[in-house]
């Protein structure tokens, strides 16, 4: 193999990697459930190639983040909400979703101010209509 085919075979390399790497941060960055999704930011701090999601549905609120291989994700019953907490930024904003038995609390950075503020009404929403005993509309 001289040097001319031997570099062309490694920009050929770079190429696919690249590609590779990013079709994993597009399908990674798609909503991971149906329903209320919020996606943080890819400008905030933290979530520039891997955004965290956070879904809010009427029996429970799940934070999750995707990683390179794999997921995390941190889910909590609407009973067990105790408070849902906004920190107002420049830009963004910070949610933090609270539990009743005092373990580790959901902390969602980088989303943008409406989606923190529709986050918290639609939990407040379920929690009313879950200790009503209702269906939430």
């Amino acid at each position: 193999m001289d040097l001319v085919s031997l570099s062309a075979f490694a920009a050929a390399l770079a190429v696919v990697v690249g590609v590779l790497a990013l079709s994993v941060v597009w399908r990674k960055g798609r909503p991971f459930a149906q329903g209320d999704v919020f996606r943080a930011s890819r400008l905030s701090r933290g979530n520039h190639l891997l955004p965290t999601q956070v879904l809010v549905s009427p029996t429970s609120v799940v934070h999750y983040t995707p990683q390179w291989f794999g997921k995390y994700e941190h889910s909590i019953h609407v009973a067990h909400v105790a408070s849902v907490g906004i920190d107002t930024h420049i830009i963004f904003s910070d949610v933090l979703i609270e539990t009743t038995g005092g373990a580790s609390p959901i902390h969602c950075r980088g989303h943008y101010r409406s989606d923190a503020v529709r986050m918290k009404q639609l939990i407040e929403q379920y929690q009313t209509a879950y200790f009503k005993g209702t269906r939430p509309s």
